[in-house]
C-alpha cells in the first residue's frame, strides 16, 4: 500500500497549537465531569434540594456514568489522537 506525501509530513504550529488546545480542554471537561459525579454519588452529604426529586439508585448510576465519562475525557487528552490520517 503506497503512502502519500502528507503521511509523511511533520505538524505544522497551526496542528500542534490545536492539538494542545483541544487536550487541555479534555483534561479540564474531565476534571469537571469527574467533580459532578462525585457530586451525584455524595448528594445526600451536600444537603441539594435536588436529592428529594430523584431516586436514589438513579442518581448514583448516574453518577458513576459521569465519573466514567470524566475518565475517558482524561485519557482522549492523554492521547492526543485528534489528526486523523488520509
Amino acid at each position: 500500500m503506497p503512502s502519500n506525501e502528507y503521511d509523511r509530513e511533520p505538524l505544522g504550529q497551526r496542528d500542534k497549537a490545536h492539538i494542545r488546545m483541544r487536550s487541555i480542554m479534555d483534561y479540564g471537561m474531565g476534571v469537571l465531569w469527574i467533580s459532578m459525579g462525585i457530586f451525584f454519588i455524595f448528594i445526600k452529604y451536600f444537603n441539594a434540594r435536588i436529592a428529594v426529586n430523584y431516586d436514589d439508585p438513579v442518581i448514583k448510576i448516574f453518577g458513576g456514568v459521569c465519573i466514567l465519562y470524566g475518565f475517558f475525557r482524561i485519557y482522549r487528552g492523554y492521547k492526543k489522537n485528534y489528526i486523523r490520517e488520509r
